[in-house]
């Protein structure tokens, strides 16, 4: 499994123009195949004077589904290099549509292989991406006595605190990369002689 990916919560845009030619990239957060299929017909009724309106997505954290299109462009100029921009920047539930308004200049398969991928490079430049990693959340009960030694500890194995509840007790919920977990639970447990309640509730991908 990935440990870690990229996605977006948003719709993004960039635009470029090459021999006056248009191509304007829109970038899109897609979960299922049907999301990005929608999204693309989106945009062609959107763009339906346009020429071309080539499109890739990428949809699971392990690049289950993965699919292009060029839109009548020469075979391998358009779906395959925006693929490859989404699939280089590792991002995952994503698709992509690069619109072209044809300039009158034939840009040649060298040039719109080069077109398209700065066109998406354009738009990911204007994305704000989210980082993703696959992680365990924690519920920590501790001691008043232990918290410093325990927060301390968090800091060194970069977990990440969400919340401190203190009541007769403390009550930390945090998050933990997956392969730190256990190093984790262990250092806690030496750390307060075994007497600190952990337990994991969730584990899956997070934002961080």
């Amino acid at each position: 499994m990935s440990s870690d990916f990229k996605t977006i919560s948003d719709i993004f845009q960039g635009e470029i123009v090459e021999k006056k030619s248009r191509f304007i990239a829109t970038i899109a957060p897609a979960s299922t195949e049907e999301e990005a299929v929608d999204f693309i017909k989106e945009m062609k009724k959107k763009y339906w004077d346009a020429r071309h309106n080539c499109s890739a997505y990428i949809l699971g954290t392990t690049q289950q589904v993965m699919h292009s299109s060029d839109d009548g462009e020469p075979s391998g100029t358009a779906g395959k290099p925006i693929l490859n921009v989404l699939s280089g920047n590792n991002l995952y539930d994503v698709v992509c549509v690069v619109t072209r308004y044809f300039g009158g200049t034939l840009l040649g398969t060298g040039g719109l292989v080069r077109a398209y991928t700065k066109a998406v490079e354009e738009c990911l430049s204007n994305a704000v991406l989210k980082e993703m990693v696959y992680a365990s959340q924690l519920r920590i009960k501790a001691s008043y006595n232990d918290v410093g030694k325990l927060q301390y500890m968090f800091a060194q194995k970069e977990a990440v605190i969400l919340s401190s509840d203190y009541t007769d007790s403390v009550v930390f919920t945090l998050l933990i990369s997956e392969d730190r977990k256990d190093e984790l639970i262990k250092a806690v447990s030496e750390a307060t002689q075994n007497k600190a309640d952990v337990e994991v509730t969730e584990t899956g991908f997070f934002e961080i």
